[in-house]
């Protein structure tokens, strides 16, 4: 026999402090883990329009919701224990789920977070709900704060996937037969920048096969994944229709007559084209041909190489080839996918892309890089003293990711100690911003295909 699941709707006359101190009992809040007498009873919450399924209330995956939505966490742990003890003392301990929200909504609102916050937290729902992939790209040289603006951001949009493209670099170095050096590339000598672009293009085409399996199921299952670390080459991540579609038209402008000198950004965009027909990395390569002809013959004696290795070192294609019924992997025919039919079926999960690179002032980037330098030790050929080359290397890297701001539309993050906080907060409503056009996109296609 199904329950009475009614709203429970507290005296609007009732002041805050008369519902935290006098119409609830006292919450025992503990010193260590901050549990509550309230947690030992369980309040079922029924999904759908018959409740034929049911979750447990969780304050604390609720706290982790609201704090999504801007809310402070001190805050969202208040609200959630709020509404815990509003259900409980109300003897609703089934009820529905556009009940749970409707307190939860007027608790929001008591406590000062109107409806800015509740449509983030609408918004936030609907995103869970569709299971739209999300993929966020967090690019950088040594000492931009990578993995400190990563993992905040994980904690504030709550995401619990988080790789580092360092660890799986060192991964796939000591445990399979990639063309990996244990040296970084950056503390290489190279006689000339487009060498070193055209290495660290080639290791970071090597962790992208190395991140496919869980690039794969974070397309599949429709889950958030944040990427963070040195070794990420955005335009390997970026290569959909409308960069293709991008990249020929500037390639059909590079095909007139040679003129004396070339903007770097038309010059990325011709080899990132170059990199899509011929599996080579796009760099900044002004006499490409010499040095093209090396990467390819190297690329396929490590494409031999780490096919031998794992089936997780293949390749897939992040831009969405998941099946819209079944959500299975798909392979796409690339004269198929270079020239999309009017027609063409979109996948059922679009995912989300949202690549960023960080960089900081020079002076402060320089100063942090020389302590950093000073602690490590490579190998025999890397000394001390050249850390003027070093950080050389690590500059022209930096430009080179930089450069995709104006070809690609990437963000580019500047990074300062004093302005940190303000900067988090900056990226926090800036994802939300994106997780909000992505999912409307979605909509509006959805809406749109039964007209087609």
């Amino acid at each position: 026999m199904k329950k009475d699941k009614a709203v429970a709707i507290p005296n609007p006359n009732t002041r805050e402090e008369d519902i935290s101190d006098s119409s609830y009992p006292k919450a025992g809040f503990s010193p260590r883990n901050g549990s509550s007498k309230y947690d030992f009873v369980k309040v079922k919450v029924w999904l759908g329009d018959n409740a034929d399924h049911y979750y447990v209330l969780s304050r604390f995956l609720l706290s982790r919701m609201l704090t999504v939505t801007k809310i402070p966490n001190h805050v969202a742990i208040k609200i959630a224990l709020e509404l815990k003890k509003l259900l409980i003392d109300n003897s609703l301990l089934d009820v529905s789920q556009s009940d749970l929200e409707a307190n939860l909504f007027k608790l929001m609102e008591r406590r000062g977070y109107g409806q800015e916050h509740i449509n983030r937290y609408k918004m936030m729902t609907r995103f869970h709900h569709q299971r739209v992939p999300l993929v966020i790209l967090v690019c950088g040289t040594a000492c931009v704060g990578k993995s400190t603006i990563a993992t905040q951001l994980a904690q504030r949009l709550n995401l619990p996937n988080v790789l580092q493209t360092d660890m799986v670099y060192e991964l796939l170095r000591t445990s399979t037969d990639a063309p990996l050096a244990s040296t970084p590339v950056w503390a290489r000598d190279f006689s000339s920048s487009e060498e070193l672009i055209t290495e660290f293009c080639r290791q970071c085409r090597i962790v992208r096969k190395g991140l496919a399996g869980d690039l794969k199921k974070a397309m599949k299952d429709g889950k958030p994944i944040i990427i963070e670390g040195i070794h990420l080459d955005p335009s390997i991540y970026l290569m959909d229709d409308d960069d293709r579609k991008l990249s020929t038209d500037v390639t059909a402008k590079l095909e007139q007559p040679n003129s004396p000198s070339v903007k770097s950004d038309e010059n990325t965009a011709k080899l990132m084209e170059e990199d899509n027909v011929a599996n080579a990395c796009p760099s900044r390569v002004k006499d490409s041909s010499d040095a093209f002809c090396n990467t390819k013959s190297e690329d396929k004696i490590c494409a031999d190489q780490e096919d031998k290795v794992s089936d997780l070192l293949e390749s897939i294609n992040i831009t969405g080839n998941v099946s819209e019924k079944k959500g299975e992997t798909v392979e796409v025919d690339p004269e198929t996918d270079k020239n999309p039919p009017a027609g063409k079926e979109k996948s059922g999960a679009e995912p989300i892309i949202v690549p960023m690179v960080l960089k900081m002032a020079e002076f402060d980037h320089k100063a942090l890089l020389e302590e950093w330098i000073s602690t490590r030790t490579f190998s025999n050929e890397c000394l001390l003293q050249d850390k003027d080359r070093q950080i050389s290397n690590l500059k022209i890297i930096q430009d080179y990711l930089c450069s995709f701001k104006s070809s690609q539309g990437l963000t580019v993050v500047n990074i300062s100690a004093t302005t940190f906080p303000q900067t988090l907060d900056w990226l926090h409503s800036y994802l939300l911003q994106c997780i909000e056009q992505g999912i409307s996109s979605k909509s509006s296609e959805s809406s749109r295909r039964p007209e087609a």
